[in-house]
């Protein structure tokens, strides 16, 4: 590790930061004879900052996509726990969740006036 003088750090400091950035650390030394050491900073990122990705998806279609694959999953697992035939679960019947459309959107069904 090179060690400069406070005067030629500071006569070629872009030059220094370099250095330091290539080989991790750079000393400078006052002339009371104090010892400081330059070297870079690293990021702190989280491991969960990623990029976006467009995925031109609809509103509540990756949940759907979701919740298909986890029940799948479970079938998938509860299958090769349970061999015997007459023990497997029936298949759940698929399309919505005990309500209709219109109870869903918020908007009550009229009938036709005769």
């Amino acid at each position: 590790m090179k060690t400069y003088t406070y005067s030629e750090a500071r006569q070629r400091l872009a030059a220094l930061l370099e250095q330091a950035r290539r080989e991790g650390r750079v000393q400078i030394r006052r002339r009371n004879g104090e010892l400081f050491v330059l070297q870079p900073a690293t990021a702190n990122r989280s491991p969960l900052d990623v990029p976006a990705v467009r995925a031109n998806l609809r509103p509540g279609e990756l949940v759907r996509w979701i919740r298909e694959g986890r029940e799948a999953s479970a079938e998938r697992m509860l299958a090769a726990a349970l061999p015997n035939p007459r023990l497997q679960l029936t298949g759940r019947k698929r399309g919505g969740r005990g309500r209709a459309k219109s109870q869903r959107d918020g908007r009550a069904r009229r009938t036709p006036r005769s």
